[in-house]
């Protein structure tokens, strides 16, 4: 499946033009003060400006982040986004003093944030490279650092006379609002082009996240990759900080692969389904605040991801709580199938050495109180999987009472003694286990063999082993007769 970074063109040119369509729309007179409003803030041109600015950024920051999430680099989203405001403040600073009012461009600013941005990057790289402080502590120490220097000039900044400088703090928590169509435009434009790196470096990317050291020995510039997925997380903070904010925007870089993650196992999906969150989180992030005017848009955004991520943690195809309960009780059910089964046989075995019989004889019903003692099952664990197997049509009662294999029933009983006792012989003859305690070893690993593990194993065993009978016990001495599918009722 192709993913979205293959396609930045297309999905910039959808959103776009469904910005600049139509006029803004109307509600109905008749329709009441309340829905006459609710309607006109989700229909109005402005808020589908700001909500085709920000699915952009949501797109392109699930796109980016998940080379960040694979890399195992979370943190280093968070360096970026802090280490970006003093950035931003000392570009108001230029730009206020070079032309007084115009301190809040926003093409200045993202030009600070970035390079500001970078610079702590670097900070990062050389205490690393000292070798004397773990990565978590270097993290701490630069995240720290800018973001309090970012304090002080915004503190500063908030002094200064000119009402330009009210606002400012918005870039710390994101204010959409604020968007016109330019912003929109230039954000989409940035968006493009990171996606398209990601699409052209789609190969290499892939390689250095999963294995650097694989990409070293193939002769590829790991560091100069590194430094590109630097440098793309670097363009989404500056492209969000206006809509998420700074502190916010690390937010929607990983978050969206996390969520992603639990739905599937492939890359170019993963990518394309956390763009999608992206996206959808950014556009109902939006209209909700679009509804409720006193909520913030940036960081009701986050809280949209949040949920995006819990019910991927729940129901996620791949990886959800609710998918892995199910195979677990899947596998549950399965073992304990595959127990009461070997049990009936062994039951059946028993009968048969007991009164000295052939295979030809019928086998008399047993009751549920005696397949207890076969075992040591847990309390209610016996009746419920009698039941199952009632069910399944693999056992049987007759007038009596009494309880029967049914063919079936019979042939995989048969079978699932079969596979226990071939592990029993082999962890005897080749793991040096003795035959007093080799039986719970089997118990654990019966129910993980397939096939192709069971022909092996027969193999390796006695030539009769492999003519489809069953094994005699190790754990008896002598052979006793075994049942047969055909002998059972």
């Amino acid at each position: 499946m192709k993913t979205v970074c293959h396609h930045p063109g297309w999905l910039v040119s959808v959103v776009l033009i469904w910005i600049v369509w139509g006029t803004p729309s109307q509600a109905s007179a008749n329709d009441g003060p309340v829905a006459t409003s609710q309607a006109m803030a989700i229909l109005s041109y402005n808020t589908r400006i700001v909500l085709a600015g920000t699915a952009l950024l949501g797109a392109c920051c699930g796109a980016v982040g998940t080379h960040l999430f694979l890399r195992r680099r979370a943190l280093l989203g968070d360096v970026v986004s802090h280490a970006a405001l003093p950035g931003v403040c000392l570009a108001f600073l230029v730009q206020e003093s070079l032309q007084p009012g115009s301190g809040k461009s926003l093409g200045g600013l993202m030009l600070g944030a970035g390079a500001s941005a970078l610079a702590g990057v670097a900070c990062l790289e050389g205490i690393r490279r000292t070798r004397r402080l773990p990565d978590d502590a270097a993290l701490a120490i630069v995240l720290s650092l800018f973001f309090g220097l970012g304090v002080v000039l915004l503190s500063i900044i908030q002094r200064l006379p000119t009402g330009s400088a009210a606002g400012l703090a918005d870039f710390l928590f994101g204010k959409p609002a604020g968007l016109l169509l330019g912003d929109v435009l230039l954000i989409g434009g940035l968006s493009a082009i990171v996606l398209i790196v990601c699409g052209l470096l789609w190969k290499e990317l892939l390689v250095v996240s999963f294995d650097a050291a694989f990409a070293v020995t193939q002769g590829w510039p790991v560091r100069a990759l590194d430094l590109l997925v630097v440098l793309l997380v670097t363009a989404v903070t500056v492209i969000g900080m206006q809509c998420v904010g700074l502190l916010l925007v690390v937010a929607l870089l990983i978050i969206p692969p996390a969520a992603a993650r639990y739905w599937t196992d492939r890359v170019g999906t993963l990518i394309l389904v956390s763009s999608g969150i992206g996206a959808l989180s950014a556009a109902s992030g939006v209209l909700l605040s679009a509804i409720t005017p006193k909520l913030a848009a940036g960081a009701v955004i986050v809280v949209c991801a949040a949920a995006a991520f819990v019910l991927s943690l729940l129901f996620g195809f791949q990886r959800g709580a609710y998918h892995r309960w199910r195979q677990q009780r899947r596998a549950q059910r399965h073992a304990g199938r595959h127990d009461l089964l070997r049990a009936s046989f062994e039951l059946v075995e028993r009968k048969l050495a007991e009164s000295n019989a052939t295979d030809d004889v019928t086998v008399p019903g047993w009751s549920l109180a005696q397949l207890e003692t076969m075992r040591s099952w847990t309390p209610g664990r016996l009746p419920g999987l009698w039941r199952a197997a009632i069910r399944d049509g693999f056992v049987r009662a007759d007038a009596a009472g009494l309880y029967h294999l049914t063919a079936e029933g019979a042939r995989q009983a048969r079978a699932a003694a079969r596979q226990h006792r071939l592990w029993e012989l082999y962890l005897i003859q080749y793991a040096g286990r003795h035959p007093v305690d080799v039986d719970p070893d089997a118990d654990v690993a019966e129910h993980m063999l397939d096939p192709l593990i069971v022909r092996e194993l027969e193999s390796l065993l006695q030539p009769d082993h492999a003519a489809n009978r069953v094994p005699a016990s190790p754990h008896d001495a002598p052979a006793r007769a075994t049942p047969q599918a055909e002998a059972t009722p």
